[in-house]
């Protein structure tokens, strides 16, 4: 039976559903669900990961430190997992959270810029904790160059590589395309993270699987930016039931998860129409709601900004650029 490592990103992706507004007592709930159901890894932080907070990318309601201090002193059995972007998270950010007690980093990249690792990557190591890479909108690049990247990553000391289906956009046919040559170049595991934007974000993880990768994100109830990330308790489910071995108990999972929408789910994600055009257009999940908001402020298609932003191929990060986006519609719309 084969293992597959579950990564759940419930408290760090899941903020961006929430506007990054989790409460110590939300979480807290959540993390005893996760513990007692066995999920091995728990991420906490806000959305975009360590040091992210701030007016353009949203501000926590719970700063990074004291997410890390709740998740140390109620965690008995899941590691603590935090993301990182260099660039976003200083080496001094990350040392602080190591001394907080973080024991898995994933140092993550746009899926071109492997090189803006090497510091951080070597950096964890050097201090004895696991250290991932992660290449996000890995549908922005030729599979060639995936594997180029996640070579870099390996050679500075990466345990494994996580590719990220950050916009959605992915069929079956295409994660095993990625995975399967990720997984015949590396000499460490391969990992996927899935979103749902096109419904597929369950069938991607086990496309993954069976090509050869080993770990796999999901987050309770599907909890997370757009239309949400792979739903957690029905990929262990599915897991179980293909043979692979979580060793997570998916009875409790399943009770937990009922629990964690009734606590800290205000809205479970669903595929609408705007999150089908983000999908399409390759646009990255987390900027579904500033899109929404902004839309409606200027009576404008979300579906015209997201386009407009996939055509532009904006990443996380480049925030400011939706407003730019809309007001332009906005004013061919009124002229």
């Amino acid at each position: 039976m084969s293992a597959v490592l579950i990564s759940d990103p419930t408290l760090r992706d899941g903020s961006h559903a929430v506007r990054h507004q989790l409460t110590e007592e939300q979480m807290r709930g959540y993390m005893l669900i996760a513990d007692a159901a066995g999920i091995p890894i728990v991420e906490v932080g806000h959305g975009n990961g360590l040091g992210a907070s701030s007016l353009q990318l949203g501000e926590s309601l719970v700063s990074d430190p004291d997410m890390i201090r709740l998740a140390a002193a109620t965690l008995r059995r899941a590691k603590i997992g935090i993301h990182v972007i260099p660039g976003v998270a200083t080496l001094h950010d990350l040392k602080s959270a190591l001394d907080l007690g973080v024991h898995v980093v994933r140092v993550a990249s746009h899926c071109t810029e492997a090189d803006i690792t090497k510091k951080h990557i070597e950096y964890v190591r050097s201090m004895g904790r696991e250290a991932y890479g992660v290449l996000m909108m890995s549908h922005m690049a030729p599979v060639e160059a995936l594997v180029q990247e996640a070579a870099k990553m390996q050679s500075y000391g990466a345990q494994g590589v996580i590719l990220m289906d950050s916009a959605g956009v992915y069929l079956p046919r295409d994660v095993t395309e990625r995975v399967r040559a990720l997984a015949a170049a590396l000499e460490i595991p391969v990992g996927f993270h899935a979103h749902n934007n096109l419904g597929h974000a369950v069938a991607n993880s086990v496309a993954a699987v069976d090509a050869g990768a080993s770990i796999l994100d999901g987050t309770i109830r599907g909890f997370g930016a757009g239309a949400g990330n792979a739903q957690l308790e029905v990929l262990v489910a599915v897991l179980d039931k293909l043979g692979y071995a979580t060793h997570i108990d998916v009875e409790k999972l399943l009770d937990g998860a009922n629990l964690a929408e009734q606590t800290i789910i205000a809205k479970v994600p669903t595929i609408n129409s705007t999150s089908v055009v983000s999908g399409l257009a390759g646009v990255f999940s987390g900027f579904a709601q500033p899109v929404e908001r902004l839309s409606r402020k200027y009576n404008v298609s979300p579906h015209r900004v997201f386009l407009e932003l996939g055509r532009r191929k904006i990443v996380a990060g480049q925030e400011d650029i939706i407003i730019e986006v809309v007001h332009e519609i906005a004013a061919s719309t009124a002229h």
